[in-house]
């Protein structure tokens, strides 16, 4: 019989898996930035031919769904390496919530669910702390966009709830995206693009000392303040 692994033989088997998976995600990411290459030679020499429109939209569509899957596997990327931060002090997470929410709020270049409109409740003045923004804003935009998704069908084109609190009791701040239909955790799910980035967005505020957490209607995270 094969003896079993210690937790530390254990522990270093997965750590060598998750390195070898980063590695490869990495070369195929590498792969489709060829293909798309590629793809844009071929788009190029069919304006300049004047193919028909159905081939031209063909190719378009190709290099979309290319991009797509290139980002996914950017994001899988960084999600396999530790999150390195670089905080700095004083950061308000209003400000940054409130350009992240004004961001998705433009209509310009943006389709689908980017065009949701969003009612942001806070009854502090600000919420500060020691914070990295850049990726702040990252995960915060990733878990709008996500929730965005999320909302019952029947709720059309509702405005999209986010609550933001200062939770004194534990010196945090808590942030809500409210009025959603979940029927499991897409902070630990990578079932399709938003939720692979929802994924990153929890590891980021963990790295940050926080919690993400959901409900069947609601998405909760919580981040340690300096007030």
């Amino acid at each position: 019989m094969k003896p079993l692994l210690s937790q530390v033989e254990d522990q270093d088997s997965l750590q060598t898996l998750g390195r070898a998976s980063v590695q490869i995600v990495h070369d195929l990411k590498n792969q489709l930035n060829g293909l798309k290459l590629y793809a844009t030679f071929l788009k190029k020499r069919m304006e300049k031919s004047e193919r028909p429109a159905d081939e031209q939209e063909t190719v378009a569509k190709l290099m979309a769904g290319i991009e797509r899957a290139a980002s996914d596997l950017s994001t899988l990327v960084q999600f396999g390496r530790p999150i390195e931060l670089k905080r700095q002090p004083g950061i308000d997470l209003q400000k940054i919530m409130r350009s992240v929410v004004t961001a998705l709020s433009t209509p310009a270049g943006a389709t689908g669910a980017l065009n949701g409109q969003f009612v942001l409740e806070s009854a502090e003045t600000s919420l500060p702390g020691e914070f990295d923004p850049m990726m702040l804003a990252e995960a915060f935009k990733a878990i709008s966009v996500g929730a965005l998704k999320a909302r019952p069908a029947n709720d059309g084109a509702a405005p999209l709830k986010i609550n933001m609190s200062h939770e004194q009791s534990q010196g945090s701040a808590v942030i809500e995206w409210l009025g959603l239909s979940l029927d499991h955790d897409p902070f630990a799910s990578f079932a399709g693009s938003d939720e692979i980035r929802m994924s990153l967005a929890a590891k980021i505020i963990s790295a940050h000392g926080g919690t993400a957490k959901h409900d069947r209607d609601a998405l909760r995270i919580s981040l340690p303040l300096a007030i």
